[in-house]
């Protein structure tokens, strides 16, 4: 899997529920063909991303078909997620 670009906006909390910031990024990724995640109308990863007390992490994360916005079922694998978190903590506004 490589990240080859993404969209991200700051979340409001109205409420002020929410301790610390929240992000959603929207990560633009390539998956091989041979990848069982791979789709020909492309992947998007969606993650929202939370910031509290100089402490980052990936809150939540879905894997959607770009073409049919279709969640889909699957998990990053750990080497993933560490790529996803720095990638994230490196582009929050």
């Amino acid at each position: 899997m490589e990240i080859t670009g993404h969209n991200v906006e700051k979340l409001n909390d109205p409420t002020g529920i929410i301790v610390g910031d929240r992000y959603e990024f929207f990560l633009n990724i390539e998956v091989p063909e041979d990848d069982e995640l791979y789709s020909e109308n492309g992947v998007l990863l969606k993650v929202i991303y939370a910031v509290e007390d100089h402490e980052s992490r990936i809150a939540l994360y879905q894997f959607i078909e770009r073409a049919t916005n279709e969640v889909l079922d699957f998990a990053l694998e750990d080497e993933e997620e560490e790529l996803v978190n720095e990638y994230c903590k490196q582009h929050i506004e």
